[in-house]
């Protein structure tokens, strides 16, 4: 039997994501397709609004979640962190990849 894209259990990974916008803010996201998000953010075309006057925004802190809901509890902590701790948080994060509970963050 054929599986349907989008059914399987790899399919529910989703990502807690930070980008840098061309203004020095920091916009902080969840998606199920990382890629494709960072790209709709930089078209506009499907971009947050807060985004987009302010392109091109870079990704600066990604970490997998299991599922939509681990992801959205997790945006809700990093938004509600000071800006002076997030900044350390993607600076603490560049360039290594860290195992935290299952879960992956990395900076690209």
């Amino acid at each position: 039997m054929e599986r349907v894209k989008g059914t399987g259990p790899e399919d529910d990974i989703w990502h807690v994501y930070m980008v840098r916008c061309s203004d020095g803010t920091l916009y902080t996201g969840i998606t199920n397709d990382l890629e494709k998000r960072i790209e709709a953010h930089n078209s506009g075309k499907d971009g947050a609004r807060y985004t987009r006057s302010r392109r091109p925004v870079k990704l600066i802190y990604s970490e997998k979640a299991g599922s939509r809901s681990a992801a959205a509890r997790l945006e809700y902590q990093l938004k509600r962190l000071p800006l002076a701790e997030k900044n350390r948080l993607i600076q603490s994060s560049e360039h290594v990849t860290t195992r935290l509970s299952g879960t992956k963050k990395h900076i690209t």
